[in-house]
């Protein structure tokens, strides 16, 4: 039976619209596909990059791989052998996948596949996959006051560089973790307290006597946690008897040290006034006149001798 030229017409337009859509029969092209095209990976741990190809007639087709980082590409799969950063690191498996042994954090990156198939009649497609390896973060710097006064303000830091998403931080009050809200546990409901968790910070507005504890802090992410040793928060009572005799102390040192200027400023007006009137000296009446210095000087020496 001939088919209808109404049937030979539906078969091309079916062809056509199956061919828009990306399905093109393997002997006319080359397809890939891949599982994941966003892949996450904890730092050295093993991962592995898929580039499926679904349909494809050329049987050698050329493959390579390429690593692309802040916009410049670099091979990672040349000439059917690993190279670049990951030699000795990682491997091609079948059909057209990477798989890397123990993977950096110098590996986050975005990876593009790419397959030439020239006895294809679509004889080239790529895929691009993108790497993030996650990184543990490492212990924390701890910044924890030894002891602080009751009513007063104080913040504790916590802060690491490292990890990879950034690290959230979390603090613990005798080994029993502060909850982000004081007012969402009935066991810190009367704690008066501010947790930053993406900076650290640890701030109490006023310090009460039961905020004295063992505190230390967790830095955490995807890829686990650290933390930082414990350390004791003391917490003091107001000294207002050392805070009267800090006070009467100053002022004391203040009375003693006007009281100098003052002494210092008489004995110096005394001396210019003395000085002024062995220049203004003049003979009173009756009073002997010794003549000059020397006369009265020798005089002097005369009478010590006998």
């Amino acid at each position: 039976m001939i088919p209808s030229k109404m049937a030979i017409v539906r078969l091309l337009v079916c062809f056509v619209l199956y061919a828009s859509l990306g399905h093109v029969p393997s002997s006319l092209g080359v397809i890939l596909r891949t599982t994941d095209k966003i892949v996450w990976v904890n730092e050295f741990e093993p991962i592995e990059l898929t580039c499926l190809i679904e349909s494809i007639s050329t049987n050698n087709p050329r493959i390579e791989w390429k690593k692309i980082k802040s916009g410049i590409p670099s091979y990672v799969y040349f000439q059917n052998k690993i190279t670049g950063d990951l030699e000795h690191r990682a491997q091609l498996r079948e059909p057209a996948n990477i798989l890397i042994f123990n993977a950096s954090r110098s590996d986050t990156a975005e990876y593009r596949c790419e397959v030439a198939a020239i006895e294809d009649q679509r004889d080239f497609d790529e895929i691009l996959i993108s790497l993030a390896v996650r990184v543990k973060p490492v212990v924390p710097r701890c910044s924890i006051p030894e002891s602080v006064t009751v009513g007063t303000s104080t913040e504790l830091r916590c802060l690491e560089n490292e990890g990879f998403p950034a690290s959230q931080y979390h603090w613990f009050y005798n080994n029993e973790e502060l909850p982000r809200d004081p007012k969402s546990s009935p066991r810190f409901v009367n704690f008066s307290y501010i947790i930053n968790p993406d900076t650290g910070s640890l701030k109490f507005r006023r310090v009460k006597k039961e905020d004295a504890a063992e505190y230390y802090c967790q830095a955490r992410n995807d890829a686990g946690y650290a933390q930082c040793s414990p350390q004791m928060m003391e917490v003091c009572d107001v000294d207002i008897l050392g805070i009267f005799f800090k006070s009467f102390g100053g002022v004391t040192v203040a009375v003693c040290v006007f009281a100098l200027i003052y002494s210092i400023g008489r004995l110096r007006f005394h001396n210019k006034t003395n000085n002024g009137n062995n220049y203004n000296w003049s003979p009173r009446n009756g009073a002997v006149d010794y003549g000059d210095a020397d006369e009265g000087h020798f005089r002097h020496k005369s009478s010590f001798i006998i």
